[in-house]
């Protein structure tokens, strides 16, 4: 039987856990047996750039955690090697970098065990799509730009206009000739 001090260190542990899936708006458990240092290194920079929370869980504590959580339905896929991405605000952003790596490491060295989004646990074809959409900033440019399209295509039309000192575009030009010929004959 575990001592008080052990026993107490891992209710901790579970504690922080189930604060922090709870605090997710999404996350992955990942599966990274046979990763280098230097592949680990460069995965841990790269989740921290996109505000990911990442760390090596063990299978018992991690349970508890998400038993806590409401997301019992992962215990099936904790087995073997485990860490946990997590994020509170880019919710594609674990997803999308633990899948990019995953597909560079290539099968069976590292690979998406399942995840959860906003409470939801979500298959491995729904984490895969959701992977491979744009970044949150990218997706708000892409919006901003569409928007923004027709009231540029406006100012350089205006702008166009104001270089002529305001004269009629060349197809009226042509157009008032022709009126005036046959009232001339």
């Amino acid at each position: 039987m575990p001592n008080a001090k052990v026993l107490s260190e891992k209710k901790a542990v579970v504690a922080a856990l189930e604060e922090q899936l709870k605090g997710a708006a999404s996350g992955v458990l990942v599966d990274y047996k046979g990763i280098t240092v230097a592949e680990d290194t460069a995965l841990r920079a790269e989740l921290r750039q996109s505000d990911v929370q990442y760390s090596v869980v063990k299978n018992t504590l991690v349970r508890f955690a998400l038993d806590g959580a409401g997301l019992k339905e992962l215990d099936e896929v904790l087995n073997g090697t485990t860490s946990l991405a997590t994020s509170a605000g880019d919710p594609i952003a674990p997803m999308r970098v633990v899948n990019k790596y995953a597909k560079q490491l290539g099968e069976g060295k590292f690979s998406i065990k399942g995840g959860f989004m906003d409470g939801k646990v979500l298959s491995l074809e729904e984490i895969m799509a959701l992977a491979e959409l744009p970044s949150k900033d990218v997706l708000q440019a892409q919006a901003l730009g569409m928007m923004l399209a027709p009231i540029t295509s406006l100012a350089i039309v205006l702008k166009a206009i104001a270089e002529k000192g305001g004269e009629p575009a060349p197809a009226e030009e042509a157009a008032a000739p022709a009126e005036e010929a046959p009232a001339a004959e």
